[in-house]
């Protein structure tokens, strides 16, 4: 199937993608249309490298990209999709973890769209302040750890890092740089366009610059951070979606709960906002991506964890909306305290719906249906991962999936090949364009 044509519009001094969004408010003159573009029905990634070799014989790919995505601004062929923290599954032990390769560096790719396939030009290293690749091992107790105990491909323990990042959502900004939030502390970390770190922001103070975010995130649920990332048309204010309820005060106390949190961040000042996003059902795995639209309006990708097209255990839920933070509450505490601003003593999560949130006199943001991607995608949507999401234009949605590294947990300390059930091949990057029914503006 292939879809229409659409012209992008470049601007010179002042474009702003966002993990995902591509916009201008710049005058008419101050525009140049680049040349159109015809995308497909979905591009694959080509012939991913091997990353590395289980002892049992299972391969390891590198693939791993898809966490999040952002389109090139002044190419509409090329897209930048972010790796997560790298190939792993669950040791043995209790909150252990086997990392496939210790030294995975996470990393954004730029990919070339080209005959339905992505070609990996580019790769960009995370690093540090001091320039040293960051790996995606767990960070010490204190400074975001997830209780995870990691451990290499022979079972040796692996000693955390404070510079860890499980990386989940992207923006790239109009200057070229990175912002990256992720799942651990959760952190938001601004890298240049090279990779290399110049403020890393989490609730701890433990980060780089001095600044900080509300204390309450750091209980979040472990592995569930800041899925996703975006930043506001006008450029200055970056806007997170938390994955999860976070844990608080516990997991027990919050069972059931649909009460996700949205944070905005003042670039410039630091200043941030907090409010209440419902997911539909307490069985997701939550939402994956957050994607600016205006600076009020946004998009969400919310999913359960099930692959399509999967006769046995079937997806149930892979769907996109659109919600507005106008009029909702601000749920943020001036007191900055570890639970978080309470409500007749009981933390947002613990409101837990709905109804819950209308006694407490909290109003969650507005949402509405734009996309169903079981329904929507013909003729079927195969991953289970979907996480990336992008505009284009007005009426077209860019949503790419997490491959895993083609590789799964096996279930016996170790891994398998990651294979899709609707296609009996093995689970590879892919970027869906999809056209909507609606425009989004």
């Amino acid at each position: 199937m292939q879809i229409k044509s659409y012209p992008l519009l470049r601007v010179v001094g002042g474009i702003l993608v966002g993990s995902a969004l591509l916009g201008s408010c710049k005058k008419d003159d101050d525009q140049v249309t680049t040349p159109a573009i015809t995308y497909p029905a979905f591009a694959e990634a080509a012939n991913p490298r091997v990353l590395s070799t289980a002892p049992n014989g299972t391969v390891l790919y590198n693939g791993g990209f898809g966490s999040s995505i952002a389109q090139d601004p002044n190419d509409p062929a090329v897209f930048y999709l972010l790796t997560d923290r790298g190939p792993n599954a669950a040791g043995v032990a209790a909150n252990s973890i086997i990392f496939g390769k210790a030294d995975f560096t996470p990393q954004i790719g730029k990919f070339r769209m080209k005959d339905g396939q992505l070609t990996l030009e580019q790769t960009i290293l995370l690093k540090n302040a001091a320039g040293q690749p960051l790996t995606g091992l767990p960070n010490p107790s204190g400074q975001g750890s997830t209780g995870e105990t990691a451990l290499d491909l022979t079972g040796q323990a692996l000693a955390p890092s404070a510079d860890g990042i499980d990386s989940e959502g992207l923006v790239l900004a109009a200057d070229g740089s990175f912002w990256i939030s992720d799942e651990y502390g959760p952190h938001i970390a601004h890298f240049d366009a090279t990779g290399k770190t110049i403020e890393r922001i989490n609730p701890f103070g433990t980060g780089t610059g001095g600044r900080t975010l509300p204390l309450v995130l750091a209980r979040r649920r472990p592995n569930r951070g800041m899925e996703g990332l975006t930043i506001t048309p006008d450029g200055k204010t970056l806007v997170g979606l938390m994955q999860s309820p976070l844990y608080n005060p516990s997991s027990s106390a919050v069972s059931g709960s649909v009460v996700l949190r949205v944070l905005t961040f003042d670039i410039a000042t630091g200043a941030t906002k907090q409010f209440a996003y419902l997911m539909e059902n307490a069985s997701l795995t939550g939402c994956s991506e957050i994607v600016a639209i205006t600076n009020t309006t946004f998009l969400a990708l919310e999913r359960d964890g099930l692959y399509g097209g999967n006769t046995t255990s079937p997806a149930t839920f892979k769907r996109v909306y659109k919600f507005d933070l106008a009029g909702a509450t601000d749920i943020s505490d001036a007191a900055n305290t570890a639970a978080g601003k309470l409500y007749g003593g009981l933390t947002v999560e613990q409101l837990k719906d709905r109804a819950g949130l209308t006694t407490a006199g909290i109003v969650p943001v507005t949402k509405t249906l734009v996309l169903d991607l079981l329904t929507d995608i013909s003729p079927v949507y195969p991953h289970d991962k979907a996480e990336g999401l992008t505009i284009i234009g007005n009426d077209m949605l860019a949503i790419s999936n997490d491959d895993d590294f083609g590789v799964v947990d096996n279930g016996a300390n170790g891994f398998a090949t990651k294979t899709l059930p609707a296609t009996g091949k093995v689970d590879l990057n892919r970027i869906y364009f999809v056209k909507l029914k609606t425009p989004l503006r």
